[in-house]
């Protein structure tokens, strides 16, 4: 659509912002003059759902009233609580309710499918991932490497971009499996890239590895709530989440794994067990010699029982997301949202102040604009927290701002972009 920089323009999207009504669903911090702040580090931290409280609260209770006794007995059992998030989750990746768990941190989630999927030959040893990828993927895969016995400067193999450019290019990541292919045991990508925004084409990647007989996984930590994903019919064979960033669970909150159901209801396939991933029917039998029976779904990657006060949020925020119509209806708001800022930053003086690195077009960008400020960043970025602004910045000079849907308004996109050009 034709946008216009007049603050009335702004006005008139969010009169006919359908979605608006959910910024309501949610609370918005205040910057000193008492106005909510104009919140756009959500790809860092997500708001916190005003049901939220509730929720933890009737965990609060059962737990004083109840003790023990509400593993069965609480208003919704803890025993089974993670069940309660499998299918409003399972919809958000694309995925069968089968192919979902949500558990642990996605750090840990990322070592345990490690542990199943990257099971390297002296032949087939080496894993590819993009460059820059988020540090705590990178001390993964290298300890993963390292704990199998080989180097990660020789096992890591990195798609970069070009000199000069910012991301990287779908042919240079076929040009590298083409080239190293056959010694790939693993593609691990991000769904969108952490640092410049970009949104990869996650089915294209994972049919090129699996093409040359890699297998592919995905880091959805940035992409979760922000894009559609459809993950079973995409054939990726696994992937990762937390749940504190788009999905608005809270600091700490439980992260999220999907296993494609070929493997997930394949009971042979290795893995660190714990006792939650044991078949239920003989999950309690300890008089007897314990044998791990994975249960036949993601489930029986599951190591301990379910985290209670770190689920409940995400219960408030998966049922916004599903009043919301699920991520179509938001993916429509956020490129409308995040076009107006590309848009408002595009002024004359852009090119000289500041440059845009996230891709221009929609189709491969989620709601995160990347600026590299080329005078005095740092500076830059104090200048726009002192001014009401939350957004977060990269070393050395990257000021990352995600207009998110579910809360932020084309006003406060015009705001922010005044605001910066006021302050460069």
């Amino acid at each position: 659509m034709d946008f216009s920089a007049e603050e009335q323009f702004a006005h008139q999207l969010d009169g006919e912002d359908s979605l608006r009504h959910l910024r309501e669903k949610f609370h918005l911090p205040l910057a000193k003059d008492g106005k909510p702040l104009i919140y756009l580090a959500g790809n860092s931290l997500g708001l916190m759902p005003k049901a939220a409280r509730t929720i933890v609260e009737q965990e609060l209770d059962d737990w004083a009233k109840l003790a023990v006794d509400a593993h069965l007995k609480a208003a919704t059992p803890w025993y089974t609580y993670h069940e309660t998030l499998r299918e409003p989750a399972a919809r958000l990746v694309g995925a069968q309710p089968n192919e979902v768990i949500c558990m642990n941190s996605l750090t840990v989630n990322l070592h345990l499918m490690m542990a199943s999927f990257y099971r390297p030959t002296k032949a087939r040893f080496k894993i590819l991932m993009e460059e820059p990828a988020f540090p705590s993927d990178t001390y993964a895969i290298k300890t993963q490497i390292a704990h199998h016995g080989f180097d990660p400067k020789e096992a890591l193999v990195l798609a970069r971009p070009r000199e000069g450019g910012f991301t990287v290019r779908p042919d240079d990541i076929e040009a590298v499996l083409e080239k190293h292919g056959n010694q790939i045991a693993l593609v691990l990508f991000a769904g969108v890239n952490f640092f410049t925004g970009q949104l990869f084409d996650v089915q294209k990647i994972a049919a090129a590895a699996q093409k040359r007989g890699c297998l592919a996984g995905i880091d959805l930590a940035h992409a979760i709530g922000n894009v559609p994903l459809a993950l079973h019919d995409w054939s990726v064979d696994f992937a990762v989440w937390c749940s504190y960033k788009y999905l608005n669970a809270g600091p700490g909150a439980v992260a999220g794994a999907f296993v494609h159901e070929r493997h997930a209801t394949n009971r042979e396939i290795p893995r660190l067990a714990g006792w939650f991933g044991n078949d239920p029917a003989t999950r309690f039998r300890l008089h007897l010699e314990p044998e791990f029976i994975p249960v036949p779904s993601a489930d029986g990657w599951q190591i301990s029982n379910p985290p209670i006060f770190s689920m409940a949020p995400l219960r408030a925020s998966l049922s916004i997301f599903d009043e919301a119509g699920g991520m179509e209806a938001l993916r429509a708001k956020s490129i409308k949202l995040t076009g107006y800022l590309q848009f408002l930053l595009e002024g004359p003086a852009a090119g000289q102040r500041y440059t845009v690195i996230t891709p221009r077009d929609p189709k491969e960008r989620g709601c995160q604009l990347s600026i590299l400020v080329h005078e005095h960043p740092k500076e830059l970025f104090g200048k726009l927290e002192a001014a009401g602004v939350k957004c977060d910045f990269r070393e050395p000079n990257v000021i990352r701002a995600a207009p998110t849907p579910l809360y932020n308004t084309f006003h406060e996109v015009w705001r922010f972009a005044k605001i910066l050009a006021e302050h460069q």
